[in-house]
C-alpha cells in the first residue's frame, strides 16, 4: 500500500500544478453562463425567457451587454418561487422543465431559515459537477507536504443517511445519499463508512455502528458537520477506553469541515487529538459545491468554472427588507464588479435548473484576484430589529471572545430578537461542554455585549436607542443536540441556527420551557447587572 500511496501523491502534485494555474474568473464565469443557456434552450423555463435571444448577446463586443440581457429578461427565484413555478412539475415526471430531460434525483434540505423540507434537484450534471469539484479539493492535499501513506488510507464521509427513497418519478434523500449511489469505483475502495452503515437511518445507531468499527478502519481523512464529528470521536474515544482518536487511527491527518464556523470547535477537536490536523473549509450546498479551500492558510475560493454562475447582490438596507427578504429591482452584480470587504448575497444558476436562484447565503471576497471568500452568515440570520446589523461573523468572533476569557467550551449557540416592551432586545443561549453551574451568566453576557459594541457599530449605536436589553443563558450543549432531534434534524448535514425567528423560535421557547427552564436573567441595563 506504500507504494501505491508514493503514486497517488505523486499524480495528485503533477495534476493540482494544472488546476492551481489563475483563470480569469469573468471569462470563465461568462463561458459558463454561455453553455447553461444553450444547454437550456429548449427547456421550458429556457423558452419562456428567451435564452436563445439571450445568447446572441454573448456576440455582442461589450462585455456585459450579455449579462446585462441576462438580468432584464430573467427574474430572481427565492425557493418557494422556482418550486412552485417549475421544480415541483419536474418531480412529477415532466422532463425538460428547467433543465433538460427528467430530474431522477432531489435532495431534501431545509437549510437553516425554514422549518419546512426542500426538494432541490440533483441532476446528472450537477452530480458530475460536485464529483469534480470534489476531486479538486483532493488534488491541493499534496501541498502539505503529507507522508505517501495517507493517500492509500480511508476516507470517512460523516453525512446523513445514504437510503434513498422511491417516490415513483424520482428518488428523494438526503445530498451525500444521492453522491453515495453514484461514487466512482476507484473511490469506493477508500470510501467508509462503507454502503451497509451509510443506509442506517437512525442516527445514534449510525454512529454505534461505525464505532464498533472503527478500529477495522485505518481512517486518513474525515469529513462532516463539526458538531456530529466531534461526537462521533468522543464516542469511540469513551468506548476503546483510550486517550485520543490518533490511538484507534494513527494515520488521521485531515478534517474536511464547512457550513458553520469551525472556531468554537477547534479547542475540543484539539483536546480529542493525539496530534495537530490539517483543516480543510468547504462550502458544498445541496445546490452545488460552491467553493472550496485550495491554499494552505488561505481562504476558500469559488469554483468559477465547473456548472455554476455567481451574482453578487449587496447585503445592504437598499436590498433586503429587515426580515431578509429581498426588494424588488435590487442591485445584483457579476462577479468583476464585486469588490473585496462588502458582504454579497449569492444567487445561483446553476447546471441543475436552478436560475437566478437566492441561496440564502451571504459572502465576502477576501482576495478577489483570486475568488477567495469567506461566509458571512445567511440573508434571514443577520439580526436586524432596528438597525443593528449583526451578523453570524460578529456573533462568532463575540462567543469565541468569552469563551476564551472564561474558559468555556461553547460548541453551540443561538440568538433571538424579541420585543421589550415598544423597544427590543436579544436574548442569547450558550450550549456549554461540562457545564459545571458555576458559570456567571451576567458575566458573560457582559462581554459579549462590549465585544459587540467594538465589532459592530451600528450594534453600539442601537444599543444606546432602541435595542434595550440584552440577557444570556448558560445551558448544557447536550439541550441544542435534543431539540435538533425533536424536530428531525439530527446528524448528516444539519445544523443549529445562529438565529431563531418565527416558528423555529415559537419551537425553541416550547422545548426550553419543558426540557430546561430557566430563570428570567437579570437585564443588563438593570442597576444590578
Amino acid at each position: 500500500m506504500s507504494l501505491l500511496g508514493s503514486l497517488l501523491k505523486s499524480g495528485l502534485a503533477m495534476r493540482r500544478n494544472a488546476v492551481m494555474a489563475r483563470r480569469d474568473d469573468f471569462r470563465a464565469q461568462r463561458r459558463v453562463l454561455k453553455k447553461l443557456l444553450r444547454t437550456a434552450m429548449l427547456t421550458e423555463f429556457g423558452e419562456k425567457y428567451a435564452f436563445r435571444d439571450i445568447l446572441h448577446a454573448f456576440h455582442v463586443k461589450d462585455k456585459h451587454i450579455f449579462y446585462e440581457e441576462y438580468k432584464r429578461r430573467v427574474p430572481i427565484f427565492d425557493y418557494n418561487r422556482m418550486d412552485k413555478e417549475w421544480w415541483n412539475r419536474s418531480r412529477r415526471g415532466i422532463p425538460d422543465v428547467a433543465w433538460p430531460g427528467k430530474v431522477r434525483y432531489f435532495a431534501l434540505s431545509s437549510g437553516t431559515s425554514e422549518a419546512s423540507t426542500k426538494h432541490i434537484p440533483e441532476t446528472i450534471d450537477m452530480i458530475r459537477a460536485i464529483q469534480k469539484t470534489s476531486i479538486r479539493q483532493i488534488l491541493t492535499l499534496p501541498q502539505y507536504d503529507m507522508p505517501a501513506r495517507l493517500f492509500s488510507r480511508g476516507i470517512l464521509l460523516l453525512g446523513g443517511s445514504t437510503s434513498l427513497k422511491n417516490n415513483g418519478n424520482f428518488y428523494e434523500g438526503d445530498l451525500s445519499g444521492i453522491q453515495a449511489s453514484r461514487l466512482p469505483l476507484w473511490f469506493r475502495q477508500f470510501y467508509k463508512p462503507g454502503k451497509k452503515i451509510a443506509l442506517t437511518p437512525d442516527w445514534d445507531k449510525k454512529l454505534d455502528e461505525i464505532t464498533l468499527h472503527a478500529k477495522e478502519w485505518n481512517i486518513g481523512y474525515i469529513a462532516g458537520v463539526p458538531a456530529w464529528v466531534q461526537m462521533l470521536m468522543e464516542r469511540i474515544i469513551t468506548h476503546y477506553g483510550v486517550k485520543n482518536i490518533h490511538e484507534i487511527w494513527p494515520d488521521l491527518t485531515v478534517y474536511c469541515h464547512g457550513g458553520v464556523s469551525f472556531e468554537p470547535y477547534r479547542k475540543s477537536f484539539e483536546k480529542l487529538c493525539g496530534k495537530p490536523l490539517i483543516y480543510l473549509e468547504t462550502y458544498l450546498a445541496s445546490e452545488g459545491f460552491i467553493a472550496y479551500q485550495y491554499r494552505k492558510d488561505h481562504d476558500m475560493r469559488l469554483v468559477t468554472d465547473n456548472g455554476l454562475f455567481f451574482e453578487f447582490v449587496p447585503f445592504t438596507d437598499d436590498n433586503f427588507t429587515p426580515d431578509g427578504d429581498l426588494v424588488d429591482k435590487p442591485e445584483v452584480l457579476m462577479i468583476d464588479e464585486a469588490v473585496e470587504g462588502k458582504d454579497y448575497a449569492l444567487l445561483l444558476s446553476t447546471c441543475a435548473g436552478a436560475w437566478r436562484y437566492l441561496i440564502g447565503d451571504v459572502i465576502r471576497f477576501t482576495h478577489k484576484s483570486e475568488a477567495e471568500i469567506v461566509i458571512t452568515g445567511r440573508t434571514k440570520h443577520f439580526l436586524s430589529l432596528c438597525g443593528e446589523h449583526l451578523s453570524v461573523e460578529n456573533m462568532n468572533k463575540a462567543v469565541g471572545i468569552a469563551g476564551e476569557k472564561f474558559n468555556l467550551n461553547i460548541k453551540e449557540f443561538a440568538v433571538a430578537g424579541k420585543p421589550f416592551g415598544t423597544m427590543f432586545e436579544h436574548e442569547w443561549y450558550l450550549g456549554v461542554d461540562n457545564i459545571t453551574g458555576t458559570e456567571d451568566p451576567i458575566a458573560i453576557r457582559n462581554l459579549v455585549d462590549e465585544s459587540l459594541k467594538v465589532l459592530n457599530d451600528d450594534y453600539r449605536t442601537e444599543r444606546s436607542g432602541p435595542l434595550k436589553e440584552v440577557r444570556l443563558h448558560v445551558l448544557p450543549v447536550s439541550i441544542f443536540y435534543r431539540f435538533m432531534k425533536k424536530i428531525g434534524k439530527e446528524g448528516g448535514q444539519n445544523k443549529f441556527p445562529r438565529v431563531l425567528k418565527k416558528q423555529q423560535l415559537e419551537l425553541w421557547d416550547a422545548f426550553i420551557a419543558e426540557h430546561a427552564p430557566i430563570a428570567a436573567a437579570t437585564p443588563l441595563n438593570s442597576p444590578s447587572a
